[in-house]
């Protein structure tokens, strides 16, 4: 068998092109990576964070709100950092805010 290829192929001996360029030319490749992993989980988390900040913050009395274990109710009262829900004639809870997942508003 002729080796005289696989000869010609292999690296030549003296350590050029070591491990200090094989670093540096994986730099980039790790640089779109990470521009990939923000732009395609990162930034969309924040924006739907910001969106259910904006939501939790817009919610006033009589909004009608669906709670993040699935239950249907009115707002009947807004306190800092929880809501009281009425969830059924005279059942009135009081839940997080951060528990509620979508909100209606009713016009009066």
């Amino acid at each position: 068998m002729d080796f005289s290829i696989v000869l010609a192929m292999a690296a030549p001996p003296g350590g050029e092109g070591g491990a200090g360029g094989g670093i540096l030319g994986m730099l980039p490749m790790f640089a779109i990576i990470f521009g990939i992993f923000y732009f395609m989980i990162i930034r969309p988390q924040q924006k739907r964070m910001k969106e259910q900040q904006a939501l939790l913050g817009s919610v006033q009395r009589t909004d009608k709100v669906v709670l993040s274990s699935g239950l249907h109710g009115v707002v009947h009262e807004v306190e800092e950092g929880a809501v009281l829900v009425e969830i059924a004639k005279n059942v009135v809870v009081k839940v997080e805010k951060s528990a509620i997942q979508s909100v209606t508003k009713i016009d009066k």
